[in-house]
């Protein structure tokens, strides 16, 4: 019964742009659904902080500030779902977003009745509220973005949507240990290396001199790392996974093996966490890149030519993902295209986009548990 009715519910989403046009009451039924499990997620980091939330947002957010949202939050779902029984013909969604708001509140309710009185130290947390901004915030920049600039007509939720929204999931949650690795190596060089002059001088570089410094030193290293990836088979078979998502948009950045994040950060943290850069300037640049990543990623046509040669924009990452034989091994830079062009790797067709994307063959299998365990399977 679960089964059939979770069915249901994907292929309500999935649902074909006729049954999603707009007053068909499917953009309120999303929009209710996405509000009430935001809320629901929101209720437990309440009663659970030092294990469903950061450190960092932990200590910056308003308890009462975000008690008041959360009522917001309840108000807008429960409207949204509503309207949705109203337009839609099916009422899955509608009545999903009103069961999924309705135990949010009737949790929040006993919890307020029912306060947890036992300690709350834990060692480990996961980032369940990270998870939250982190979709909310990239989901309001990129979809809008995606939706009035696309390059090609692509649902929301589009074929393998569901692994990719789960692999965001995790390496949002796993926020800790991912952490943790990918510092590893470069609080190990730090401890054993003395570049006290080399770091005053970077410390004291203007901000934007500084960045762009980060920018060029992390590329570097970013470059010749994602490289290996790709012709060192054992490698290959971490980066496939990322390689396998047939279709691009802002949250197909997101599909990467647990393995390669922790070597990739691992290894493209080490310039900017050992010459000494300040931490203004560290964190702005891991805003930056991230949100770079997504935007190279997304489903939009932006290719100012004048640009091109300067910055890589996302037709020229796209090509380092299609599937064409003349895209292979190409166009590894994260920032800056005179890297691959130094090293012989540079490919733009002018005016031209990839016209699939994926792994030749497609030899990747889907979902999560079965990519996971692909790189460690007998080719």
């Amino acid at each position: 019964m679960l089964s059939a009715l979770k069915q249901a519910l994907w292929e309500e989403l999935e649902a074909k742009k006729p049954l999603r046009r707009f007053r068909s009451g499917w953009i309120s039924g999303v929009l209710a659904l996405f509000l009430g499990l935001a809320g629901l997620a929101g209720v437990l980091c309440l009663r659970y902080p030092e294990l469903l939330t950061t450190p960092e947002l932990r200590a910056a957010l308003n308890v009462s500030i975000i008690n008041t949202l959360l009522y917001i939050v309840f108000i807008v779902a429960f409207l949204l779902a509503l309207i949705s029984l109203l337009l839609r013909q099916n009422k899955l969604l509608g009545f999903s977003a009103l069961a999924v708001t309705l135990a949010a509140i009737t949790m929040a309710s006993y919890f307020a009745q029912h306060p947890n009185t036992a300690s709350q130290h834990a060692p480990v947390y996961f980032g369940l509220d990270w998870f939250v901004l982190n979709l909310t915030l990239t989901g309001l920049l990129f979809l809008p973005l995606e939706r009035l600039f696309r390059r090609c007509e692509q649902s929301v939720f589009r074929f393998e949507w569901r692994e990719d929204l789960l692999y965001f999931l995790i390496s949002s949650v796993m926020v800790q240990s991912l952490t943790f690795l990918s510092m590893l190596p470069s609080t190990l060089i730090a401890a054993n290396t003395s570049l006290t002059s080399v770091q005053t001088f970077f410390a004291n570089l203007p901000f934007l001199v500084a960045l762009l410094a980060v920018m060029l030193f992390t590329d570097l290293v970013q470059y010749w790392v994602h490289r290996l990836f790709h012709q060192i088979p054992f490698l290959w078979r971490f980066h496939a996974v990322h390689h396998s998502a047939q279709t691009l948009d802002w949250l197909a950045g997101s599909r990467m093996h647990i393995i390669e994040i922790i070597v990739l950060r691992g290894l493209t943290v080490i310039p900017m966490s050992v010459l000494g850069f300040e931490q203004a300037v560290i964190y702005s640049y891991l805003l930056l890149v991230y949100l770079y990543s997504t935007y190279i990623h997304a489903n939009v046509r932006f290719d100012i030519e004048w640009l091109k040669p300067i910055i890589v924009t996302p037709r020229y990452h796209h090509w380092h993902h299609g599937i064409e034989k003349e895209a292979i091994d190409v166009n590894f830079a994260i920032h800056f295209p005179f890297i691959d062009r130094l090293f012989g790797t540079y490919y733009m067709p002018k005016g031209q986009w990839p016209t699939g994307y994926g792994v030749g063959g497609h030899p990747v299998p889907s979902g999560y548990i079965r990519q996971f365990l692909y790189p460690f399977t007998k080719r």
